[in-house]
């Protein structure tokens, strides 16, 4: 467990470190990018080895109809971190729907695996997306929303998310538990 703690930290630390030190972060320039996708790639790596070293029982019994539910937050989660919410019609008043998009992944993850591990780390990662959106809308209030798109976009990017989801789960059922319920 503790190396997947150190895994959330870095990611933390990766996303948050522009907003607690602005200026040790600005005095370092571009090379602060670089750093913080350094930062953020290591953490993902040192996430998952963690997550595969936790052995954990299971600390709930979730129905099996949570399978399908878990599938179609998925849909939503890569709708919402794609274009679609900006471009379309339905969501462009949405502030952060990148972040919600990520809320949405992690939390369907949740549901789905009943873990200790799962809950230390998509509940971590559920933790940070709100406080990064908090972080956000105290650091810039002055947002505008962006001009009302077509629906016709918001049906594209919602198809291509239903593709990228069937895309995704197949890699995913090759390298880990299937979540198609095969």
């Amino acid at each position: 467990m503790p190396i997947l703690i150190l895994g959330l930290a870095l990611w933390y630390a990766g996303h948050f470190w522009k907003r607690v030190v602005p200026a040790h972060h600005a005095a370092m320039g571009s090379k602060a990018r670089g750093i913080s996708a350094l930062v953020i790639l290591v953490s993902v790596v040192v996430m998952v080895i963690g997550f595969k070293l936790v052995d954990s029982p299971d600390l709930l019994l979730y129905p099996a109809y949570f399978k399908p539910l878990n599938n179609i937050a998925i849909v939503f989660a890569f709708y919402l971190v794609s274009p679609g919410p900006s471009k379309g019609a339905l969501f462009y008043k949405m502030r952060h729907p990148m972040l919600t998009g990520f809320i949405v992944w992690a939390v369907a993850h949740i549901i789905v695996n009943p873990d200790l591990g799962s809950m230390v780390l998509f509940g971590g990662l559920t933790i940070w997306a709100v406080a990064e959106i908090i972080v956000i809308n105290r650091a810039e209030p002055d947002w505008q929303p962006n001009p009302k798109g077509a629906i016709k976009k918001d049906a594209i990017f919602f198809g291509a998310a239903i593709v990228l989801t069937l895309v995704v789960g197949t890699i995913h059922d090759l390298v880990g538990p299937s979540p198609f319920g095969m």
